[in-house]
């Protein structure tokens, strides 16, 4: 075997976090050793599934296990497991590039004050580089399963780490740390316990450590199981506190913040089920991303899979934990879950224990919490909603079985001044004589709230709910009722607002009035409008412009066309305010020429598209004829 040792120079990124690690002062420097044997706990765990089909990559050592083994007189901690190994390959890959370290994702994120803190590193994925925080030099060899052949990969985070072959009696990592001078303490064994206690006590694999017991010629050494090692989804709740929660969360999430709330369950019948599911407090990067999942699959308490997607609709992607199945086969794969009745009943639980968990969230309201230490009103739901309410809203779309549940979670804002409101909420605010549910869709909260469409609607006191996500459009569409009462768009077809007989005798002589003016402005627009009439759903404005009740608003029209889609031209109806002094100066001034008559026609027109934030398709046009306008005025 050659004894050649190969010298790589770490990515950029990768020797950029190094540097931050290695020269500034951290308070919580105590989490290498978490990371370390989290990372230890998933090489087992990959292995445990490995052998489900080839049972041969175990061979004589069946005992899976995490070892710690400090040595004050050499200054070094050993972190030991017997995994699955890494090749020469996976041990530079993985130790020294940025393709499986997530540091760039991570020095993107880190402003200058952040780069102080280490918590920051558990949340990217790049735990191993932790290890720097307590030493001077790190040597890691390993051993892949089935593999004759082990490797060494040494650094001291100067730039560069070395790469050479090494001897190892059986598969698996030993990760040897050279203790700094000020990190001793993590060779004492009440430390060591106090770190896993804190924050590995569930890992399912037994982590043990070697210790020194008696005084003189009868001290011997022995090995300590030194956690739980029960899953901690298994426990009762009684037996399982607030902070292991949070820490358990933190270790299958990698996401240092606390979780926002959490159910733990467990179903009991013909399928038997048990787990726990979290929800964040913040949004992550790439939760756009619909195939990214969070929920890791067990079986019997093996582990199978992390991003579970088959259990977790695309919709629910943000949610994080663990689903644990009694009656999946262990050597289930991907193709299976998609075809298995199991998953589906499995799916549907997940689905509703998160459901209830945020119904239960919006219930609360406004309630006292305590964030880092400190008591404070907050409303979680809300701040839930303002992180993850756009994905939820994906759901109404996609999931029919939970449409209706899912409108009770719904949020908007209101012409009611309430900030963010529900459905229920709304409808118990209706007036008596209301008979719809209205809201407005545009492209901005400012847009939508300045809508000549919902005049008449707040004359009357009848609040509006205010829609600016793409999404919504899709939504209502499919929704259309809640609770009995129709949602209404603002800006569509007829707003069927209560009026007495006077007032509709008042409308058709209106009508009927201004219909040479009417016929004229038609006449001028027939290209761009259906029709012109009068409306009752104008206070403020002259003219508005109108999507037939079943057509399609101006902003879906436009983003469909901006997704590259054929959208058939759509003409809308021009609604014109009687009582508007500009509408009454075109009935005054009917002699006008033909040219002149053009432009007012053309000038209302435009300012009806430009009241819902849409430019008019000669710009350059409207910009003249305003100037003429002044020019004569």
């Amino acid at each position: 075997m050659s004894t050649t040792v190969e010298k790589h120079p770490f990515q950029a990124e990768v020797n950029e976090v190094l540097s931050i690690v290695v020269n500034s002062l951290y308070s919580h420097r105590e989490v290498f050793l978490r990371e370390l044997i989290s990372n230890a706990s998933d090489a087992i765990d990959h292995l445990n599934l490995d052998a489900l089909s080839s049972p041969t990559l175990l061979g004589e050592d069946k005992e899976l296990r995490i070892e710690l083994i400090p040595d004050r007189a050499a200054g070094t901690l050993l972190i030991r497991d017997n995994g699955r190994g890494m090749t020469r390959e996976a041990l530079i890959a993985n130790l020294g590039t940025i393709a499986r370290s997530g540091t760039k994702k991570l020095m993107q994120s880190l402003s200058a004050e952040q780069k102080k803190d280490v918590a920051m590193i558990g949340q990217f994925g790049v735990g191993f580089y932790s290890a720097f925080l307590v030493a001077d030099t790190v040597t890691v060899t390993s051993r892949a399963a089935g593999s004759d052949t082990a490797w060494v990969w040494q650094s001291q985070a100067r730039g560069d780490f070395e790469v050479r072959p090494g001897e190892r009696a059986s598969r698996g990592t030993d990760i040897v740390l050279q203790l700094k001078e000020d990190a001793k303490e993590y060779l004492d064994e009440w430390s060591l316990r106090e770190v896993v206690r804190k924050y590995s006590d569930y890992v399912r694999w037994p982590i043990r450590m070697q210790v020194e017991r008696g005084e003189g010629e009868a001290k011997k050494t022995e090995w300590d199981t030194i956690n739980e090692g029960s899953a901690l989804w298994m426990r009762a709740k009684s037996e399982v506190t607030h902070d292991q929660y949070v820490e358990f969360y933190k270790q299958t999430s990698h996401d240092w913040t606390e979780p926002m709330a959490w159910t733990h369950f467990k179903v009991e019948g013909t399928h038997e089920l048990a787990g726990i599911l979290f929800l964040p407090t913040k949004a992550p990067m790439d939760i756009g991303d619909r195939k990214k999942g969070g929920v890791r699959l067990f079986v019997k308490r093996v582990f199978i899979m992390d991003d579970a997607q088959e259990i977790l609709p695309e919709w629910l992607r943000f949610v994080r934990g663990v689903v644990d199945s009694e009656d999946l086969p262990l050597n289930v794969s991907r193709e299976i879950l998609q075809k298995d009745a199991t998953t589906r009943f499995i799916k549907k639980q997940v689905v509703q224990k998160t459901l209830n968990l945020l119904e239960e969230l919006a219930k609360e309201g406004e309630a006292e919490v305590e964030v880092d230490g400190v008591k404070q009103m907050k409303n979680r739901y809300l701040d839930f909603w303002r992180e993850f309410g756009r994905v939820l809203k994906e759901g109404v779309y996609h999931d029919a079985a939970s449409r209706e549940q899912l409108a009770r979670l719904l949020r908007y804002e209101s012409s009611a001044g309430k900030s963010l409101t529900g459905l229920q909420d709304y409808v118990s605010r209706m007036q008596p004589d209301q008979k719809a549910i209205y809201y407005i869709t545009a492209d901005s909260l400012t847009t939508a709230q300045a809508s000549p469409h919902i005049e008449a609607l707040k004359k009357s006191n009848y609040e509006v709910l205010f829609m600016s996500d793409p999404i919504d459009e899709w939504l209502v569409d499919v929704l259309r009722q809640f609770e009995g009462k129709d949602l209404c768009s603002a800006s569509k077809g007829d707003l069927d607002l209560p009026e007495s007989e006077q007032e509709k005798l008042n409308k058709e002589e209106q009508q009927k009035d201004l219909g040479p003016i009417l016929s004229r402005i038609h006449k001028v627009l027939d290209q761009q409008v259906k029709e012109v009439r009068v409306t009752d759903r104008l206070t403020d404005s002259p003219a508005c412009l109108v999507t037939d009740r079943d057509g399609m608003s101006t902003s879906m029209e436009r983003r469909l066309r901006e997704a590259g889609h054929a959208v058939p031209e759509q003409k809308r109806i021009l609604e014109l305010n009687p009582k508007h002094a500009v509408v009454q100066r075109l009935r005054s001034i009917a002699d006008l020429d033909d040219v002149k008559f053009q432009h007012w026609a053309s000038l209302l027109h435009d300012q009806a598209l430009l009241a819902e934030g849409v430019l008019p398709a000669d710009p350059a046009g409207f910009a003249r004829r305003i100037a003429d306008l002044m020019a004569g005025a």
